[in-house]
């Protein structure tokens, strides 16, 4: 961990890279430019391992996607489950290089580096160990606290730590990210992060552990309103115009973008890279021939929330958002295979026509892509977020192709709107479960109506703010934590909620779609389609939490411990 920094990527768009042979420990941090280099594979290579965790906790467990016989889609993940054995690996990994780094910049910078670019360094590492801890205890509930991974391993105690309660990490994560926002920027520039991103992820924390001891902290909710107020008033972002724009690689570094993973496909070191496309993508998407994700699809619930019905022709296109989200039958997309797009029925790439158009001359000018003849999705739908298309979409977006099982796609990990609708939920929690409070409302508004022609709301409750968030933020990661934090003071409510999502799927779409496509978009016929309904049923508080792996538990056999307390003063930066 000591050295892999100095091989990733570099201080002005984290892709450069300095020579590997040139450099170590002793005589790399010279001046800021290095400093800056030694934190760049923090924004990716350690991440690399929760990509597919990181989106079957976040979406496929909250039922907005469905994911075939996954454990994920019916709670029942165990401790050898591998995408949770990478999950946890991960973020362990984000923590080990964050407290290296650290104390690398503490011990090595040299006297040509300023103080500016030490603290901005080093606050970009505790605003990303934060990040890792805030996954941590949203997913396991109490953790160790590894504050400092050299020292554990010279007195050989690395395996024997304790889990800190929940409450002593959240407390944790706090101090972090205060130190964090005392040394980074007021602003940054090429996606690194400042002290507003840290202020925004800080007024998540808030939100979060107002319900860790079963009831709402009041002092914590409004610490929520005055962070996230004060990201939204002096943080000089604003929301992305264009909300489908924030998913394409020119969305990479947009200003909405506040914290992000920041993937690269250039160059040959493996991890770097964003492989979602491979996982969520439609096969026969791209070139590579590496995408496999059709046969799953955002969830019939998901749809429902966006008022579309797969079994009807006409889309309603109520919130621009969904068709930013959901790929349906009959949308056209002007953004994938752009170099392609003449080639189909509509002008635009439409699902319908890239997997039932078998012309010969159509497929020689699609280069042979092909959808197969089939419908893959049963849920009538396929994923949009965290596709860039074919290799000339990528290389229109970021100047280079992509690779297999490789994008340099950002993936937005917190975001202004998400900053925005934290204010308006804190607020209107501090306010009994409905509010007209005047921030509370524009901040509301503002990511309401970008996407939606609706009047401005003038009283906001608590259920209309969950429903706008799980719209806004959909198949983003992020909806599991929001079922975590409702339980944690109101499990029955969260657990109600699951049980009432549809998470089936439906038969007969793909002839029903095929005939409509050949008939030129004439004959719809649904008589033979429907819904196979699937519920969740015994939905238990404890379903909140993730076990720990094995592979954990065998090299610290103390998780399988009740967590204890743990003094966090004893921790300083």
């Amino acid at each position: 961990m000591a050295v892999t920094g100095l091989s990733l990527s570099a201080c002005d768009d984290f892709l450069d890279r300095p020579v590997e042979d040139s450099y170590n420990v002793d005589n790399f941090y010279l001046n800021d430019a290095q400093l800056y280099q030694a934190v760049n594979p923090i924004y990716n290579s350690p991440w690399y391992d929760f990509q597919r965790g990181f989106f079957k906790v976040g979406e496929v467990m909250a039922g907005n996607y469905y994911w075939g016989s996954s454990p994920y889609l019916t709670l029942t993940v165990n401790s050898t489950d591998e995408d949770l054995v990478n999950m946890s690996a991960s973020l362990w990994s984000v923590n080990a290089y964050c407290n290296t780094q650290i104390k690398n910049i503490d011990e090595k910078a040299g006297s040509a580096c300023t103080q500016t670019a030490i603290q901005a360094a080093k606050g970009e590492c505790l605003t990303l160990k934060a990040l890792a801890y805030f996954f941590l205890v949203r997913s396991f509930g109490g953790v160790p606290i590894i504050h400092d991974n050299s020292s554990l391993i010279a007195n050989n105690s690395y395996n024997d730590v304790y889990r800190a309660k929940p409450e002593n990490v959240y407390d944790y994560i706090v101090k972090t990210l205060e130190k964090a926002i005392e040394w980074l920027p007021e602003s940054a520039s090429d996606g690194r992060i400042d002290r507003y991103c840290a202020k925004g992820l800080l007024a998540k924390v808030y939100l979060t552990k107002a319900g860790i001891s079963g009831t709402l902290n009041i002092e914590d909710l409004k610490k929520a309103v005055e962070l996230a107020k004060d990201v939204k008033d002096n943080s000089g972002r604003e929301l992305e115009e264009n909300y489908s724009d924030i998913f394409r690689l020119s969305g990479n570094t947009c200003p909405e973008s506040l914290i992000a993973w920041r993937w690269t496909a250039e160059g040959t070191n493996w991890t770097r890279q964003n492989t979602l496309q491979s996982d969520l993508a439609p096969s026969g998407f791209d070139e590579t021939g590496a995408t496999w994700g059709g046969w799953n699809g955002p969830s019939v619930d998901l749809l429902a929330a966006f008022e579309e019905n797969p079994l009807s022709k006409d889309r309603v296109n109520v919130d621009a958002r969904r068709k930013a989200t959901c790929m349906m039958a009959g949308d056209v997309y002007d953004y994938f295979w752009t170099d392609r797009s003449s080639t189909f029925a509509l002008g635009g790439f439409e699902i319908c026509d890239f997997y039932f158009n078998t012309n010969d001359a159509t497929l020689a000018a699609r280069g042979n892509l092909t959808g197969g003849g089939t419908f893959q999705s049963p849920t009538g739908a396929q994923e949009v977020k965290h596709l860039v298309g074919d290799n000339a979409d990528h290389i229109a977006g970021i100047g280079y192709g992509m690779q297999r099982m490789a994008t340099s796609l950002a993936t937005h990990i917190l975001r202004l709107a998400d900053v925005y609708l934290i204010l308006a939920e804190a607020q209107c929690l501090i306010d009994g479960g409905t509010t007209s409070n005047a921030d509370a409302l524009d901040a509301f508004n503002k990511v309401h109506n970008r996407s939606c022609t609706w009047k401005e709301e003038t009283s906001l409750t608590w259920e209309k703010i969950w429903k706008e968030r799980r719209l806004e933020l959909a198949l983003e990661g992020d909806s599991w934590y929001d079922y975590v934090r409702l339980a944690y003071y109101d499990s029955d409510r969260a657990i109600n909620m699951l049980m009432n999502q549809e998470r089936g799927t439906y038969y007969g779409l793909s002839d029903a779609y095929k005939t409509w496509f050949e008939s030129g978009y004439t004959t719809w016929d649904m008589s033979s389609a429907g819904l196979s309904s699937s519920k969740l049923t015994n939905v238990t508080k404890e379903m909140f939490t993730l076990p720990f792996p094995d592979t954990d538990l065998l090299m610290n056999p103390h998780l399988s411990e009740p967590p204890v307390d743990v003094d966090i003063n004893q921790f300083n930066y």
